[in-house]
């Protein structure tokens, strides 16, 4: 299962979860497929991408990534969201 990038990201851009990903799963909003009007000011995960490492979990200083079936319920809609990033 790919982790997930969930709402606590949103405002808050930290790179190193980018830098650190050893499968280059992780993107900055301008690079994903969303319009603009949906993209939020916040990294991504692709899912087709991840190898599920975990490593983006301990950069994340906003606690802000889960593996996909920790994601906490309120944040449910990341999956969908980041999946839609890269469709």
């Amino acid at each position: 299962m790919p982790h997930v990038i969930t709402q606590p990201c949103i405002d808050r851009v930290e790179k190193a979860c980018i830098e650190i990903c050893p499968s280059e799963a992780i993107h900055p909003a301008e690079d994903t497929n969303l319009p603009e009007d949906e993209r939020r000011n916040m990294s991504y995960i692709n899912p087709d991408e991840c190898v599920d490492c975990g490593a983006c979990v301990d950069e994340c200083p906003w606690e802000a990534i889960f593996p996909e079936e920790e994601v906490p319920e309120q944040w449910q809609k990341f999956i969908q969201i980041n999946a839609k990033a890269f469709a």
